[in-house]
């Protein structure tokens, strides 16, 4: 008996269709979860205390139109100064 007859028949199997099908599912994924330009608001308000007063001012916002998040947020900043007997503090929110 030969050897070459103890081997199956070999069956091709449908690796290019497949492949396609994976890479444009990753494709799809990949694209989903990027990061979009969006329409992102930044809200602030101040808060200046001092002597035994508090004064909390009027909201300031700013809108920041298609930018992404990340560019947005690096304006949209909570900070706190002191100075002269006083504090003030912002406090921001971006949505």
């Amino acid at each position: 008996m030969h050897y070459k007859s103890l081997i199956l028949p070999h069956k091709p199997i449908k690796t290019h269709t497949t492949m396609k099908k994976v890479l444009f599912t990753a494709a799809v994924l990949v694209a989903s979860l990027a990061s979009c330009k969006k329409d992102h608001t930044c809200t602030c308000t101040t808060t200046t205390s001092g002597s035994g007063v508090s004064v909390t001012g009027d909201p300031v916002v700013t809108e920041y139109p298609k930018s992404k998040k990340a560019a947005a947020r690096a304006h949209c900043l909570s900070y706190t100064t002191t100075g002269n007997g006083y504090t003030s503090t912002t406090d921001c929110d971006l949505k």
